[in-house]
């Protein structure tokens, strides 16, 4: 649309101004003329003025910050030890694991969906921390109820539902005192219109949520159908009292190492994990 300078539209108010002189109208249908030219003039001046700060380039689709297709190797291993420990108890009938590593910003990517039968990424998305966690960097977690912080551990994926933020996957916590009370602090994965590219743009960083691990709207469904029913998620971040502590990465054996767990569990605990019941 072009664009109309004050100068130029003065010019154009003056030659309307001066078509009533030419026909001859009377002084009151003149002065009704003139006040519209005025509201007229008020109007296209408060759109003419430049916005106080300049909008933001649209981002063009596809060109999220380049980030790694993985987890990074230290936080893969501690993810496949978790995985690993309970499998071990029959915890996981799907061979599926959810990495979030909340040491890394709010602004990238920092979710991945890993098929661990096929050894790919499904998925690798912005993911939303709890308000009283932290701004742009989580740095603070708990498993109190009322808490709106995120907790750390290792969860299993059960049942879907449709609540208040739409189609959502409700979340066991695994670890006793650590993250155990996701059930009672309604601690699901959902969908969430702040949690996106456009809302980095406008705020500097994306929302966050009372606990819960948010994701973009229209990448939630997809997520939520890859993990719902028995897959594992594993929160991180180096807090040394849970690292040490969890049993979850302290059950026998040595550590796993990304470079050969994905194929030891693909055979070997997947099928033991499928041999065996989840327990209620």
């Amino acid at each position: 649309m072009p664009t109309l300078s004050l100068a130029k539209l003065e010019r154009h108010l003056h030659s309307a101004a001066d078509r009533p002189r030419q026909e001859g109208l009377d002084a009151a249908t003149y002065r009704d003329y003139m006040r519209a030219l005025a509201l007229l003039a008020w109007m296209l001046a408060g759109c003419a003025v430049a916005p106080s700060r300049p909008l933001p380039p649209p981002q063009p689709a596809g060109t999220a910050p380049a980030a790694q297709a993985w987890p990074r190797r230290e936080v893969l291993d501690l993810a496949l030890q978790a995985f690993r420990c309970g499998a071990r108890e029959g915890r996981f009938p799907r061979p599926v694991l959810t990495v979030i590593d909340y040491s890394l910003p709010s602004t990238e990517p920092r979710l991945w969906v890993i098929d661990l039968r096929r050894k790919r990424v499904l998925h690798h998305e912005l993911v939303a921390h709890g308000d009283r966690s932290g701004d742009t960097m989580a740095v603070a977690f708990s498993n109190e109820i009322g808490s709106h912080q995120s907790s750390l551990g290792l969860f299993r994926t059960d049942e879907t539902y449709t609540g208040s933020y739409g189609y959502a996957l409700r979340l066991t916590g695994l670890e006793p005192g650590v993250n155990d009370n996701a059930r009672e602090r309604a601690i699901v994965v959902h969908g969430a219109s702040y949690v996106s590219r456009a809302a980095i743009a406008q705020w500097g960083r994306i929302g966050t949520t009372w606990g819960c691990p948010g994701l973009p709207e229209d990448v939630a469904p997809h997520v939520i159908d890859e993990i719902a029913g028995g897959s594992a998620l594993f929160a991180y971040y180096p807090e040394e009292a849970w690292l040490q502590t969890s049993r979850y990465l302290h059950c026998g054996g040595p550590l796993a190492d990304a470079s050969d767990a994905l194929a030891i569990d693909d055979t070997m605990l997947v099928s033991a994990a499928a041999a065996q019941s989840p327990p209620p």
